[in-house]
């Protein structure tokens, strides 16, 4: 057999195996009812309660209070000197997905993040790790209007339809500045760029999307009030570009756009306006403490990072008290991470603003639980612990804003799906496993003269602000 063939079989394979080891092992931790014992219980939206317990069942938050029972059958759980909290929501992820940007085209809008999820990706795991339960997968940055948004919830090892979060309301990326413009391409004698290429080319971009948009709407709605009397009326062509701007005019698909400067972010809300839609939320909206006013007023929410900055021109006016300036404006503001990595720590992003602002703790916690889950239209299922609210919980040894805390199990709908003391039991197995590898044909050093197995690259960790992955 053709030797590039063995590899790549063994590579399914592999893949295979690893994805069953996985389902299995989500599986096996799934149980019909938990019930926490005596923790700290951190609600977000009805204060912090002292020793209550907590009861899942069923994959909602069924009970809370003290001394609650359970099931015969039902897993206990000792809560004694630690801190229950809902599952981290990130409103800006490009976690699981395969390719971040199409960006051939200034409007995009036909294509689905929905379509390259990646359920191995072993960040998934590890943003479980760090209490991370729901995802907003966006389109990269490339593109004045790009692709349509996918909500997940990290059900790591489990089918890509189970990770689909039901009912979240669909959403579209926009995006403005340099990555648009195309900024840190240079210009070459013979090579066409593609427009947009200024700010204003953005502008006219996006304005003449909606005007499209709505010519289009205008078309079908038409067609549906003579089609019941002329029968032999023709549909409109369908345009698969346009269909989710129509949904965006008609309030059923969110906004979420990739901004930095003030003069865009006004930009954006004039266009709006204009055609009688909203932006849901403004990403990264590093210049937003200048316009908060303007952005409250407007109905937008903000999903920021606490302090990361300077990596290009538009990027260096920001300042760490973003978020508590905003806040006391009346934006809803998240903290998110663009970040594999950033992801497993949102928990000290949050706390940042506790000391560059002075928010108080539960503003806090709500930049990563109920805001960007208002952000997101899923206020109703998670962001806070609340009876009746999907079982989305992490339970932490210590406050969640410590440095020294970390995860010890996060549920998931119920459903446990990382385990502290599972995984450090495992790992003894996965060192075996390793080492077998390692020594598999594929895997072992090259002959002399051939180039060695590359790889694959890892995505930037920053990657709504790089060329391939989507600038921020």
């Amino acid at each position: 057999m053709h030797k590039g063939k063995l590899y790549a079989e063994k590579l399914l394979l592999l893949s295979v195996v690893t994805l069953c080891v996985s389902v299995a092992y989500g599986q096996r931790v799934t149980s019909p009812e938990t019930l926490i014992k005596n923790a700290t219980i951190l609600t977000i939206t009805r204060g912090t309660l002292q020793n209550t317990d907590v009861l899942l069942r069923d994959g909602k938050i069924a009970a809370i209070g003290k001394n609650l029972n359970a099931s015969a059958n039902a897993r206990i759980i000792d809560g004694t000197g630690k801190y229950v909290m809902p599952g981290i929501i990130d409103c800006h992820s490009h976690s699981m997905l395969d390719t971040i940007n199409e960006g051939t085209l200034s409007v995009t809008s036909m294509v689905r993040t929905q379509d390259v999820m990646n359920v191995t990706d072993v960040d998934l795991y590890r943003e479980l790790a760090g209490g991370v339960t729901t995802l907003n997968l966006l389109h990269g940055s490339a593109n004045p209007i790009g692709g349509l948004n996918t909500v997940v919830k990290i059900k790591y090892g489990r089918p890509a339809s189970e990770f689909l979060f039901p009912g979240a309301m669909p959403g579209i990326k926009f995006a403005l500045g340099e990555n648009v413009k195309q900024s840190s391409r240079p210009n070459q004698p013979g090579v066409q760029r593609r427009y947009p290429n200024t700010r204003m080319g953005v502008e006219e971009t996006i304005r003449d999307a909606f005007i499209r948009a709505r010519d289009y709407k205008r078309s079908w709605d038409e067609y549906r009030a003579n089609a019941g009397k002329d029968k032999n009326l023709l549909p409109p062509r369908r345009d698969v570009q346009l269909e989710p701007l129509v949904e965006v005019l008609e309030g059923k698909r969110y906004v979420h756009a990739h901004s930095y400067v003030t003069s865009e972010i006004l930009m954006l809300i004039n266009i709006a306006d204009e055609f009688g839609f909203k932006v849901k939320t403004f990403q990264h909206v590093l210049e937003g403490y200048k316009v908060a006013k303007e952005i409250a007023a407007h109905g937008a929410g903000a999903s920021i990072f606490a302090d990361s900055w300077g990596y290009k021109i538009e990027a260096y006016d920001a300042i760490p008290y973003n978020a508590a300036i905003m806040t006391r404006g009346g934006v809803v503001v998240s903290m998110n991470s663009d970040s594999d990595e950033r992801a497993r720590r949102l928990n000290i992003e949050a706390a940042k603003a506790m000391h560059w602002g002075d928010l108080t703790e539960e503003q806090a916690l709500r930049l990563i639980t109920i805001n960007p889950a208002i952000q997101l239209g899923i206020q109703d299922r998670v962001g806070s612990i609340e009876v009746g609210k999907d079982a989305d919980v992490a339970i932490w040894n210590g406050h969640p804003f410590s440095v020294y805390s970390r995860v010890d199990t996060t549920f998931v709908d119920g459903a446990v799906f990382f385990d502290r003391q599972q995984d450090l039991a495992r790992r003894p197995e996965l060192a075996k496993e390793r080492a077998a590898l390692e020594q598999a044909e594929p895997n072992k050093p090259a002959a002399a003269g051939q180039s060695p197995q590359a790889p694959r690259r890892r995505r930037p960790s920053h990657e709504d602000d790089t060329i391939e992955g989507d600038q921020p």
